[in-house]
């Protein structure tokens, strides 16, 4: 048994910095990386582009990824654990394989396939059975939806991964595997840990939250000092170094960029994280109220005194359903009265759409610079202000917070003028044609509006259809996972 694993965090999400999984095979020792692809709103985008094309479904960065180190993996012994797999598994695993072959590793690499998250030719069954499977948000029946489902993957845990490390892979393709599942797994391998020794368990899924995120947790979109987090060009990704009682140590490789310290790591901790005491996954329901973090010196972080709690019988599923049409336009308006000038816009922009008749089940209008971050303008005063009186300040903070809120804070400091402001106006609806005329009628708002418009690039906005959210619980006696092992 090895006295310590340690298992690099290498993408936080699909799109992420492509150098990160590099700089962390190359840069430092490593035995495992983690590539966690998937999100919700990944799920829906990756059905989206197999209707479109039944070869796609996958993360596609990850082939070009692989292209680029698996030598260097197959070198050093590091082995690869993604859900890079998304919505096409095989399709995912045979790209990997031929890269393999391309790269004269044949003999070299074992791709274990994990699939059995996608249940999707299984709903009618399921519900013919009578299986509850409701909306976790509120409560909607799946029949409310089902004819418009596009895709239904589970959240499946650690053991299809242990069981294809424990067969011999050396890089493992799934789909909806947990991003906490995929540093878990090798830790379990590892140590020969048990499904039900929870403070361990619990241990090694905290650590996969720690880096699942990437460099949010060694210093990327960090509140604490974040102007004096160093090096944020050659941001280093986080590792995990774990001992066989489940202790470990956060840190990165030397040499790189960003910082690990307690207050970074804190901030990582808190994320999604819900109910302290109980952090639910398919393996174990985690107590972070337990977990205690003390410097363990330069970009180190020790992690310890977790407890866990048993699984439940249930799995999450994600599934994703047809809702409808959307479309989001902008248009920039620059000084003077730039607020007032979006403002006038918009108004006009909605009685032509009431002129047409056309119908939606949502508009919604941002005033990027004035409102869309932070809210009413009124409660939210801005350090930098133009220069002017007190007097004037004042007025026009009353003026303008009026033109948003319809309520004037007394004393409230905002700028004496906005120097531009972007319109930003969404529309969503069930009709695609009344969509499409919505995005015909932003350009004319250059010539037939307010003036001084600016910033419409890229034509007119697209349509864009909407795949829906739906989260529920299924049963995990229905859920049968397969896990086969691909020589390339």
């Amino acid at each position: 048994m090895k006295e310590t694993v340690r298992v690099a965090g290498g993408q936080g999400f699909w799109g992420d910095l492509l150098t990160a999984p590099i700089d962390q095979v190359r840069k430092g020792p490593i035995d495992y990386l983690m590539l966690d692809y998937l999100a919700e709103v990944t799920m829906s985008i990756v059905q989206k582009q197999k209707l479109r094309d039944p070869n796609a479904g996958y993360a596609r960065d990850f082939v070009g990824l692989m292209q680029e180190i698996l030598p260097d993996c197959v070198e050093k012994n590091i082995k690869v654990l993604s859900n890079a797999g998304g919505v096409n598994v095989p399709g995912c695993a045979a790209a990997i394989k031929d890269v393999a072959q391309n790269l004269g590793l044949a003999g070299k690499v074992k791709i274990g396939v994990i699939t059995g998250d996608d249940i999707l030719d299984k709903l009618d069954d399921f519900l013919a059975q009578g299986v509850e499977i409701n909306s976790m948000d509120d409560g909607t029946p799946l029949s409310a939806i089902r004819d418009r489902v596009q895709s239904a993957n589970v959240y499946l845990g650690a053991a299809p991964l242990v069981e294809a490390l424990d067969k011999g892979a050396n890089i493992i393709v799934g789909g909806r595997l947990t991003d906490t599942g995929l540093t878990l797994a090798p830790l379990m391998h590892e140590f020969g840990w048990k499904f039900d020794d929870w403070n361990r368990i619990a241990a090694g899924t905290i650590a996969g939250h720690i880096i699942e995120c990437g460099a949010q947790c060694s210093g990327g979109n960090c509140q604490y000092d974040w102007q004096n987090i160093p090096g944020m060009a050659n941001i280093g990704f986080p590792i995990v170094e774990v001992s066989p009682n489940g202790e470990f140590i956060v840190t990165k490789h030397e040499g790189t960029g960003g910082r690990v310290n307690v207050p970074s790591v804190t901030e990582q901790l808190l994320y999604e994280m819900g109910d302290p005491k109980a952090y639910i996954t398919p393996d174990v329901v985690a107590d972070f109220s337990s977990i205690r973090l003390a410097d363990a010196g330069e970009n180190k972080v020790r992690v310890f005194g977790i407890e866990g709690n048993p699984n439940t019988e249930f799995y999450k599923v994600s599934i994703a359903y047809q809702d409808g049409y959307k479309s989001v336009g902008t248009l920039v308006y620059a000084w003077p009265d730039a607020l007032e000038k979006a403002q006038a816009a918009d108004k006009i922009l909605r009685q032509r759409l009431d002129n047409l008749g056309v119908k939606f089940d949502v508009v919604l209008t941002e005033f990027v610079g004035a409102n869309a971050t932070h809210g009413h303008l009124a409660r939210t005063p801005t350090p930098s202000y133009a220069s002017a009186d007190a007097s004037s300040v004042t007025k026009t903070a009353h003026d303008l917070s009026a033109g948003v809120t319809g309520v004037a804070d007394e004393g409230v400091r905002v700028p004496h003028d906005y120097p531009e402001v972007q319109l930003r106006v969404a529309v969503r609806g069930p009709n695609k044609a009344d969509v499409e005329r919505f995005t015909k009628e932003i350009a004319p708002l250059i010539l037939t509006g307010p003036p001084a418009v600016t910033g419409f690039a890229g034509g007119r906005p697209k349509v864009e259809e909407i795949m829906a959210y739906f989260p529920a619980l299924i049963p995990k006696s229905l859920i049968e996972t397969t896990v086969d092992i691909v020589e390339a």
